[in-house]
This record gives structure tokens, C-alpha cells and sequence, in this order.
């Protein structure tokens, strides 16, 4: 006897996805979340009248086919997610617009003309976001991807792309899942933000399922042919168990997979300081990317109440201030007044008057904030997945696709669900064989 059908530990948009697609399945899913609320990597503070986007900014209506279906079948419409409108600028002695979108080849965004010819010869060619091992490119990283053509192509578009929005290290990073991303997205002033805050999508999901929150599982046990989950001095049977957490959490629970894909597949974190400010500030671009020559303690600013004018009252502003990947070691033992010390004084050249505006701030300290997507990684991706499904412990998360957006969480949900559908034999059936 099994106390449980299916338990899936983890209540980001990989979790609760999987838990719905089951749920139509018929079958009995119950998630666990150690957080408070559900969302992951996708939640949203409600502060004085500001909504904090806490990790995930953005979504886009391009490229994220399996997050379009599901939100249709939940009934939120295209509404609830308006188009932000607005580009991203590059900064190179001042904020240049255009960056990812056609008429930056024209304005340049902080690229010499020469980087741009190089970028549009360098990026033919197809890269497939879920199987982004078989790209031409092979385990280059982004660096070396980079080298043969002009230094402005790393300096002034990838190397602050892949450091302000994902906290990659281009010398170590893979560039086909960023290639593949990059390239199915569409340029910036098409993608969205949820009117009612990132996590949206999480709370929709998190209505159809049964979910605990504020449950700790320690680890999970695999006894052949069902699995513990280990809580404390609880502890849960069930016949399958889906880890929809990130890849390092996910070998630390459950240690006897053995996966070298587990062991390979690193985490970046992120350090970032929400500025609740007095008047909006910045402008026309809703972010704006630093390459580590221009700062080299800011990676991006977000002007939050720019992307969506619901994110902040009615005269005020909400500025995000990411930090750069080589300064977040030591900010994430840093204490808040530090970070925010250390992130104003640097974005102030940035966006002057930042530090006068600002009237109250939010520290958020993200240790598994992106899968990174490194050439070893890569390279048993393939392997990992093909093994999926045999066992009664499974995965699910962005990391399994080896890409930093929801999409692949949510794709790699829909997956896991049917996985589970096929291994885990239907009640009716299970009746007419007694």
C-alpha cells in the first residue's frame, strides 16, 4: 500500500504543471513545497502597492507554445499578460535602445558596426531550445562562440545578455541553449509581463492541484518499486515521486540516482535589490544591460514600473538593480544595507538620482536562479533524458532542457506528466484485472 499516487516535491511552474497535466490524467497527485507560497523562481511580493517581480521578469509570447496552451485552458487570456512595449538598451557610456531588435542594426545598440555584421553572420542557423546538444556548435562556450569575430560581439551584446539576465560566466557557459533561446523568442518590445505579477501562472495551476506549502522534504528514497519521501520524522509513500526542483537541490535529495547530467548541471545565483522609489525614474527602455567594462558591479536594471505601469502606485517607481555574476559571491553574505549600499552607489551613474528617490528596499538572494548551461552539461543532457521515466523517481525544471526561462519548466512538466501517465497503470484498468 502506498500512502500517495504520485507526490511531486516543488511548487514552481515545472511542479504544478506537472501535478495539472497529471490531474486530467485521473491521477492522484499531491506537491510539497518548502516555501510559504508556490511560484519558485516566478513569485511576487505585494508590498505597499508595488508588485515585486522576485526572480522571473518577463515571459514572451513567441517560442513558448506549451505555456500559451496551458494558460488558454486555465482561462487566462492574452489580457492578463499585456506586451511590455518597450525595448532593452546596452550601455556603453550611456543607455543605447535597440538591443535584439532589427533597428539596432541600424542604431547600432552599443555595437560598432563591424560586431553587427559579424552577430548576423554568427547567428544563422537553427538551434532547437529542447535539444540544444545537437546544435552545430557543439560544447563551445559563449566565449569561444564569440572569438573569431569582432570583440564588441562578446563585450557589448552576449557577455551582458547571458551575465544580467541568467548570471552565466560566457568563458564557461554553452552557447547553443543561448542561441536556441535568443533566437525563439522574438526581439523585446513583444515580450510579456503578467498584469497581477509573475506568479500568475503559478497560482492558476496551484488552484487545480493539492498542494502543502510550507513542507520540508529532506530526502527521497527509492525502494524499487514505490518511493519514500522523507520529512523530518515523517514519512510518505507513493508510486512515483517527481523532483521539480533545481539540479542541485534535486541530488541532494535524492543522492542514489547517481546522474553525472545531476552532478554536471551547475546553478547560477542571483543577488538583486528592489528600490522602492518616490517618482519614476529612467526611460524609454524598460532595462537596460551593463557589460562588465561599463560597471562591473551592476549587470541590469530594470525599471519595473516601465514594464508594466501596475507594478508600482500611481507617481512612484520600482527599480530592479541586478548584480553583476562577479560580485554576487560576495554580496550573498553580505547584509542587506551592504547590497544596497554597494548596488545604488553603482547604478547611480546609471540612473542619477536613483540613491534620492529611493525610499525603501527589498534584498532578494537567489542561490539556484538559472540552469547553467556548461559544455559538460551539455554534453550528457541527451543520456539523462533518455533515462527518464524508468524509475519510480523523475525530474522535471527548466535545468532538464538545460534552459533558463519558463517555458522549458513548463515543457518539461508536460513531459514528466506524461511519463507517469504511461508507467503508472489507469484505476479502471487496475479494477478490471482484479
Amino acid at each position: 500500500m502506498t500512502d500517495i499516487e504520485v507526490a511531486v516535491v516543488g511548487a514552481g511552474v515545472a511542479g504544478l504543471t506537472t501535478a495539472y497535466e497529471l490531474g486530467k490524467a485521473g491521477r492522484e497527485v499531491r506537491v510539497f513545497e518548502a516555501a510559504g507560497v508556490v511560484g519558485g523562481r516566478m513569485t511576487t511580493l505585494r508590498e505597499d502597492g508595488f508588485l515585486i517581480d522576485t526572480c522571473a521578469e518577463q515571459m514572451a509570447e513567441r517560442g513558448y507554445r506549451e505555456t500559451w496552451r496551458l494558460l488558454a485552458e486555465l482561462g487566462i487570456g492574452g489580457d492578463a499578460a499585456p506586451r511590455i512595449g518597450r525595448g532593452i538598451a546596452m550601455w556603453r557610456g550611456r543607455a543605447r535602445s535597440g538591443v535584439a531588435e532589427t533597428r539596432g542594426l541600424l542604431t547600432g545598440a552599443g555595437l560598432s558596426l563591424r560586431a553587427r555584421l559579424a552577430g548576423v553572420r554568427a547567428m544563422r542557423g537553427e538551434f532547437d531550445t529542447e535539444r540544444p546538444e545537437i546544435s552545430r556548435l557543439g560544447g563551445r562556450t559563449v566565449a569561444d562562440f564569440a572569438a573569431p569575430h569582432h570583440p564588441d560581439l562578446l563585450n557589448y551584446l552576449l557577455q551582458p545578455v547571458v551575465s544580467g539576465f541568467f548570471g552565466w560566466d560566457p568563458a564557461r557557459s554553452a552557447a547553443a541553449p543561448l542561441l536556441a533561446l535568443l533566437t525563439s523568442v522574438g526581439p523585446p518590445p513583444t515580450w510579456r509581463a503578467y498584469r497581477d505579477g509573475m506568479d500568475t501562472f503559478a497560482r492558476a495551476l496551484a488552484e487545480k492541484a493539492d498542494v502543502s506549502t510550507g513542507f520540508r522534504v529532506d530526502q527521497v528514497v527509492d525502494d524499487g518499486p514505490v518511493a519514500r519521501i522523507i520529512s523530518g520524522t515523517r514519512e510518505i509513500s507513493a508510486k512515483a515521486v517527481v523532483l521539480a526542483v533545481p539540479a542541485p537541490v534535486a541530488a541532494e535529495l535524492h543522492p542514489g540516482h547517481g546522474s553525472a547530467f545531476l552532478a554536471a548541471c551547475s546553478f547560477t545565483p542571483v543577488v538583486k535589490a528592489h528600490l522602492l522609489l518616490d517618482r519614476p525614474l529612467g526611460g524609454p527602455d524598460y532595462a537596460v544591460i551593463v557589460p562588465t567594462a561599463e560597471n562591473g558591479t551592476v549587470a541590469t536594471i530594470i525599471f519595473d514600473h516601465l514594464k508594466h505601469p501596475g507594478r508600482a502606485p500611481a507617481g512612484r517607481g520600482l527599480v530592479t538593480v541586478m548584480a553583476h555574476p562577479h560580485a554576487v559571491p560576495e554580496l550573498l553574505a553580505a547584509t542587506d544595507e551592504d547590497v544596497v549600499t554597494r548596488l545604488t552607489g553603482a547604478a547611480e551613474r546609471l540612473v542619477p538620482g536613483l540613491r534620492a528617490a529611493t525610499r525603501r528596499a527589498l534584498v532578494r538572494r537567489v542561490r539556484h536562479a538559472a540552469p547553467e548551461a556548461t559544455p559538460r552539461a551539455l554534453a550528457l543532457r541527451s543520456a539523462f533524458e533518455a533515462e527518464l521515466g524508468r524509475g519510480v523517481v523523475d525530474y522535471a525544471g527548466d535545468w532538464v532542457f538545460l534552459s533558463p526561462c519558463s517555458e522549458a519548466a513548463v515543457r518539461s512538466g508536460v513531459r514528466a506528466a506524461r511519463r507517469l501517465t504511461e508507467r503508472i497503470a489507469c484505476p479502471v484498468q487496475e479494477e478490471r484485472a482484479g
